[in-house]
């Protein structure tokens, strides 16, 4: 039987902060300090603690952390001042909007009104646009990751045959876009992709986000396949509750050469590039201020 690599995003995930936090560091040693600034709507659970835990890991890379939370009920138009404050602030380098936000706030107008260079989330039509032409901007985080992820495994991505499953805005098209700039032959596939099955199962890389518990088993996999799996679905058997992915990982392991746990796998990767996109919004921001603030050249 084939012994799968189990890809462990916790320990990618932690050389990322490494070098995150001492990057940090020699911007403090220059008299500047990274600064994200959460805002959190509402009051819901899931999204409190995934706040916490950005706050958290902020704190331990030596970033600021500024957090913002709003009443449930908050008009639109406060929400929306907010932002510009923020955007205004030379101190705050990053803006995260936690998703999602209640019903009566339009989600799209609120991600447009960051800034694009504080937009660590990568969700601004300019970053989005950017990245599709394969120029230097915030990507979103969880694909960032995900690739981060391929290179330690894989190495070289180029010439591979790449699927995404899924094509949602936060993962499966930037996820695509990436794996197109790594060199990647890429196929998407989703809910109206006919034999999906049989063209995942030409693929070197699968990336499966789709948000459906192990939707993927062994017949949509090619043997030596390297597998990450970006679902976190919860489930109850019996009166026990468990998290796993997109992928059934029992049914993959006997035939991928690499997998991602659930949990595990990618989950720590997505903060970690949160971290990693407000140091670089940070180093951005601090040349594009030297740049106007030098002086002119004398013209004798």
């Amino acid at each position: 039987m084939n012994s799968a690599q189990l890809i462990d995003g916790k320990a990618a995930a932690a050389r990322v902060l490494q070098q995150v936090k001492v990057d940090v560091a020699s911007m403090v040693a220059d008299g500047i300090q990274p600064c994200l600034a959460v805002v959190l709507v509402g009051e819901d659970p899931a999204s409190q603690v995934y706040v916490r835990n950005k706050i958290l890991r902020a704190e331990e890379c030596g970033i600021r952390s500024l957090e913002y939370k709003l009443a449930d009920d908050i008009g639109e138009d406060e929400l929306l001042e907010l932002i510009r404050r923020l955007n205004a602030d030379r101190e705050v380098h990053g803006i995260l909007l936690q998703l999602p936000l209640p019903a009566h706030i339009e989600e799209t107008l609120a991600l447009q009104a960051i800034d694009p260079g504080k937009d660590v989330d990568g969700f601004h039509s300019e970053n989005v646009g950017g990245l599709s032409q394969g120029r230097t901007v915030l990507t979103p985080c969880t694909p960032s990751g995900c690739m981060q992820l391929l290179h330690d495994t894989v190495g070289d991505l180029s010439g591979k045959h790449a699927v995404v499953i899924g094509r949602s805005n936060i993962v499966g098209k930037p996820m695509a876009a990436l794996l197109l700039q790594a060199h990647c032959s890429v196929t998407v596939l989703h809910s109206r992709s006919q034999n999906a099955a049989a063209l995942s199962r030409q693929a070197d890389i699968v990336i499966a986000a789709v948000g459906r518990p192990r939707m993927i088993d062994a017949s949509w996999l090619k043997p030596g396949a390297v597998v990450i799996d970006v679902g976190i679905n919860r489930i109850t058997e019996g009166e026990r509750s468990r998290l796993v992915g997109d992928v059934d990982f029992d049914s993959a392991l006997p035939v991928v050469s690499a997998i991602t746990p659930v949990p595990g796998g990618v989950g720590p990767m997505t903060i970690a590039f949160l971290m990693k996109n407000t140091l670089i919004a940070a180093q951005q921001q601090a040349k594009t201020h030297a740049k106007s603030e030098a002086p002119c050249p004398s013209i004798s």
